[in-house]
């Protein structure tokens, strides 16, 4: 899987419909571990793909939260992004606001990436020093078990 899309080009499309804080770090978190597990899954080749999925993959969210998912194509459309990258961006709406089935591993990956970071990012917000530098794993499965903490990422 690969992409003509540059970072910059990317970066620069998320923040023209992004410009939250919170929305553009989640963004930038969302690519970092997904460049990471595309490395450690074996598709090195494919990291900048991968990435480029996690960054874009909330792209209509902040502006357009009632049609998320729906209105990716479209804004993705303005840098012409490959229908791989399309897929992957609207397959992780799967099952909550759309019917795009994650099909390549890439995709699952990105559906769990997404939900995953937004509850360690939950958690870190709770800890006295606000980060995940010394956050044990045992404090993250307490708060996961907890249903009412971070109600909005899919367990």
């Amino acid at each position: 899987m690969h992409t003509h899309i540059t970072r910059e080009q990317a970066l620069n499309l998320l923040k023209k419909y992004n410009q939250e804080p919170f929305h553009l770090l989640h963004a930038l978190t969302v690519e970092a571990v997904m460049r990471q597990l595309a490395e450690q899954l074996g598709y090195k080749s494919d990291a900048d793909f991968w990435g480029l999925c996690g960054l874009l993959h909330d792209i209509d969210f902040e502006k357009f939260p009632q049609e998320h998912c729906k209105k990716a194509p479209e804004l993705l459309g303005e840098i012409n992004a490959e229908p791989e990258l399309v897929h992957a961006v609207c397959s992780h709406g799967y099952g909550i606001t759309v019917d795009v089935k994650p099909e390549h591993e890439m995709e699952k990956v990105l559906f769990a990436v997404d939900e995953l970071t937004g509850l360690i990012g939950a958690v870190a917000k709770m800890r006295p020093s606000k980060s995940t530098q010394d956050m044990e794993v045992s404090s993250l499965k307490k708060k996961f078990k907890d249903k009412k903490f971070a109600a909005g990422c899919s367990r």
